[in-house]
């Protein structure tokens, strides 16, 4: 508790990391949970790479995830929807893409303001980050804990490369979009996991990408199953349960939305490892569907597409 104070006293004193003080609440969230949290040091194609670890408190072997985060890079939320993944059974890795591109060559943690992180994080070369993803699951599928399963959970700018990185990456068994946009459509090919989407009706400027995305993922055979959650905006994963939101969609939306992500990600659980070749089966891409929330109010980040 002293070193927290020393902490934050000095970050107001030197006017650091605007948006870890907006985020108070969720590393209060975090600092309440029971499971182990490690922070630990790779290597990305020669540069250094930190990522926050959490593992579940469980008897057997669990399927790894590797977490991307938000376009406001490794925050307090993001760890904390990494604990809250964890506590659902599964290791969870999130790494830190700004790792080395801070003040003094720090991480997310090190830049002044919420603005400075997204501008950083908007600028980062797909190809650096995708090394970074598999840095990222290379080192958490090959824990002695885990099963040697792998699944891409994705928030905003994190849900473009979860799309992304199913492009990418052959061995991931399942990727999961929240809120972010899709890839280039002849990239889509590449995919051999099943893709799930989870969108906030209120968030017309990804909405938008859908109708075409369904229609890609179809013509190239490839499983994309997409949920519109109506009355939520963007982020309502992080909005859903920040004590400030006013919005009831969004917490609606979050609840939806992480019972779905843990169903879908439990039915992946049970799937024998040397059965994976039943994932690239094509399968049917289904009809829009959308859940019903309460509030018709958005919460929106205001960036263009290309900072997703």
């Amino acid at each position: 508790m002293r070193l927290r104070a020393f902490a934050l006293a000095a970050a107001i004193l030197f006017g650091t990391t605007a948006a870890a003080h907006a985020q108070d609440w969720a590393v209060k969230r975090l600092d309440a949970s029971p499971r182990h949290h490690e922070y630990v040091k790779l290597q990305a194609n020669g540069k250094p790479l930190d990522a926050f670890v959490v593992y579940p408190e469980v008897k057997t072997k669990a399927t790894s995830i590797v977490l991307i985060p938000e376009i406001f890079g490794l925050s307090g939320w993001a760890k904390s929807m990494a604990d809250d993944l964890a506590g659902a059974g599964y290791i969870v890795i999130a790494p830190d893409v700004l790792t080395g591109m801070g003040p003094n060559g720090g991480g997310t943690d090190s830049f002044p303001s919420q603005d400075q992180v997204t501008k950083a994080v908007s600028g980062l070369d797909n190809a650096v980050v995708m090394a970074d993803l598999d840095a990222a699951a290379d080192y958490v599928t090959k824990l002695p804990a885990a099963n040697g399963k792998l699944a891409s959970v994705g928030f905003c700018w994190g849900g473009g490369k979860s799309f992304a990185f199913a492009t990418h990456r052959k061995d991931l068994n399942a990727a999961f979009v929240f809120y972010g946009p899709p890839p280039a459509t002849a990239d889509m090919a590449a995919i051999n996991a099943p893709v799930f989407g989870f969108y906030g009706g209120n968030d017309a400027r990804i909405d938008a990408t859908i109708p075409a995305t369904i229609e890609a993922m179809k013509a190239a055979g490839k499983k994309y199953d997409p949920v519109t959650y109506d009355g939520a905006g963007h982020g309502f994963m992080r909005a859903g349960v920040d004590p400030t939101n006013t919005v009831e969609g969004n917490k609606t939306a979050r609840e939806q939305g992480f019972a779905r992500l843990t169903t879908e990600l439990a039915k992946l659980n049970t799937t024998p490892t040397k059965k994976r070749s039943s994932l690239r089966t094509p399968a049917p891409v289904p009809a829009k569907r959308v859940v019903t929330a309460k509030a018709t109010t958005t919460q929106c980040h205001d960036m263009d597409m290309a900072g997703m």
